[in-house]
């Protein structure tokens, strides 16, 4: 989901700069909530374990370029449901904030870009997210048609910016067109094995309900609210 170097120059990177800035005031938003549910040191500590998560994902699981962009798994939707959306949201921008700063200097002028494409998609799971699981369901209870609907909608979300960016910095000549339905139509393969993966990861948390007063995950995780 990289905007790769190149593909938008010049002045059209303060765009980018100005979207991404409005997905970081979102995320304050949603963080100042997160405090009020369960307090500073539980977003802390959730945020730091989605920024470690995000980094690994990032460089230890399998990445490929493909047309525009890389195809990466990302797991939005897993670190939504394990931890919030507000430490979600700062693992993502601090993963790959590191991964830039660490490894890849000459992604950081598509930051603004790249964070773009990875959070608003986020908020945008959360608000299906909010129509589609019953108030009196935890996380840890939902179904495979559930996890699908919203990991396909994060999906979904990062190809449709993807398609922008690309589109508003290199045209729409055939070959970036190509290009970018090339990179939607490998990165819609990961919809395939993330609801597996959250499946999992939720059926594991349930299995260790002794973690639901912990603080260390999202209270929706265990309690219906």
């Amino acid at each position: 989901m990289h905007i790769e170097p190149g593909v938008v120059d010049g002045a059209k990177l303060l765009l980018g700069a100005a979207t991404g800035a409005a997905a970081g005031v979102f995320t304050l938003k949603r963080a100042v909530e997160a405090v009020r549910e369960k307090g500073v040191f539980s977003l802390a500590a959730r945020a730091i374990a989605c920024t470690a998560l995000v980094f690994s994902f990032f460089q230890v699981l399998p990445h490929y370029p493909v047309g525009v962009s890389e195809v990466h798994f990302i797991l939005g939707s897993t670190l939504f449901l394990l931890f919030g959306a507000a430490p979600a949201a700062f693992g993502l921008a601090l993963g790959l904030l590191l991964q830039g700063v660490l490894v890849a200097p000459l992604d950081l002028p598509q930051y603004g870009m790249n964070i773009t494409t990875l959070l608003v998609p986020l908020f945008g799971l959360q608000m299906l997210a909010s129509r589609i699981i019953e108030p009196g369901t935890a996380y840890v209870d939902l179904t495979y048609r559930q996890t699908l609907a919203l990991s396909t909608t994060y999906q979904a979300g990062i190809v449709a910016w993807v398609a922008f960016w690309a589109a508003y910095g290199s045209g729409f000549g055939v070959a970036n067109l190509t290009s970018i339905a090339t990179f939607g139509a490998a990165y819609m393969t990961v919809v395939l094995i993330e609801p597996l993966v959250d499946l999992a990861v939720l059926a594991a948390a349930k299995s260790v309900r002794g973690l639901r007063e912990s603080g260390f995950f999202t209270p929706r995780l265990y309690n219906p609210s």
